[in-house]
């Protein structure tokens, strides 16, 4: 997981919400836990500001297909990040794709494109999910 410093009140309250979750949570998931509630975080403004931040230090990822965040598991990482994202349960894991990063590299340096983040993300089933489907 990475370490989390220098973090507001709102922005440690959202990055513990979703270091504890088990799946991707969207900004009304975590609106609506408990812990933000404990907290006094009431509006969705406020959990978008302070995901907003907390993408920007590298900490949380945004699941584009899912409208949903999670958790880095990483320290921060200049490799591309894969995420391979259960279609029945959400559940996620995040790895790094080193051995994809320089052919990212090169197929931008011919291009002339300036690549600003590249995001990967596979779905399909996890392993406990297959196993119910066949039983």
């Amino acid at each position: 997981m990475a370490k989390a410093t220098g973090l507001t009140h709102n922005q440690q309250i959202v990055f513990d919400v979703l270091s504890h979750a088990d799946r991707p949570q969207t900004a009304y998931e975590i609106l609506g836990s408990e812990l933000a509630h404990e907290n006094g975080l009431k509006a969705p403004l406020t959990i978008y500001r302070a995901l907003e931040a907390l993408v920007d230090k590298a900490l949380v990822h945004r699941i584009e297909s899912l409208n949903a965040f999670i958790a880095c598991d990483h320290e921060p990482h200049p490799e591309p990040a894969a995420f391979l994202i259960c279609r029945n349960c959400r559940k996620t894991h995040e790895t790094t794709m080193e051995a994809c990063s320089g052919i990212f590299q090169a197929t931008a340096r011919q291009q002339l494109f300036t690549v600003e983040q590249v995001t990967i993300e596979m779905s399909g089933l996890c392993a406990e999910c297959q196993a119910q489907a066949r039983s």
